[in-house]
């Protein structure tokens, strides 16, 4: 299982400082974007982040309500994937098309009461399914470990994208979540919580390195 850093910040500086010490451990970083209205919160937006220069893989998880209309500013940014919520306003099929269209790779992310079944359509033409294990939004929500039976369900019969999960994964819960099918993980607080990000990166790495 791999873990990726997920970051979230309203702040341009914080952002920088976060992505120089993801670069430090990593070669993925998740930008977490919020617009104030699919989730309360806002953060930084593409025009930040195309303000910083990095080697890193960079995706951008998209909690908005109009995914469609932000795709051409973050490819500029330099996002090579980009993860849209099914319960945005857009169609999804339409945000697919476009993804596919700008040659970036397509994450769809389903919230804690979305169900499978809901999404089973679009499975084919994805690159990533991501779970979501918190109500999005906020850094360091509570884990929703009942999530984890949607992964249970979809890994035996799984095809050609990857099973992730995103929100509350720590060192106490991320070896159940290692244990359930799940192929990444995003983790914000776990890592850019207290203490050094790389010491609990690879902390968080030694808890799962024997599954």
């Amino acid at each position: 299982m791999k873990i990726v850093p997920a970051i979230l910040t309203a702040d341009l500086k914080d952002l920088e400082l976060k992505i120089r010490q993801v670069e430090s451990f990593s070669d993925l970083a998740q930008i977490d974007i919020m617009d104030g209205k699919f989730v309360p919160s806002k953060s930084i937006t593409a025009g930040d982040l195309a303000k910083i220069k990095t080697k890193l893989f960079l995706e951008a998880h998209l909690m908005v309500e109009n995914p469609l209309k932000e795709i051409i500013s973050f490819k500029e940014a330099g996002v090579k994937r980009i993860i849209f919520h099914f319960e945005s306003q857009d169609e999804p099929e339409e945000v697919i098309k476009k993804l596919r269209k700008e040659n970036i790779e397509v994450g769809l992310a389903i919230n804690p009461e979305t169900e499978i079944k809901d999404v089973e359509k679009f499975l084919n033409d994805i690159d990533l399914l991501l779970i979501m294990a918190v109500n999005p939004g906020f850094y360091g929500s509570r884990f929703i470990p009942e999530v984890l039976r949607k992964a249970q369900e979809l890994y035996p019969k799984k095809r050609n994208y990857l099973l992730g999960l995103d929100g509350g994964v720590k060192r106490g819960n991320i070896r159940k979540v290692s244990f359930s099918g799940i192929e990444i993980v995003y983790v914000g607080s776990g890592i850019f919580g207290e203490g050094e990000p790389k010491k609990n990166f690879f902390l968080l790495l030694e808890e799962i390195k024997e599954v």
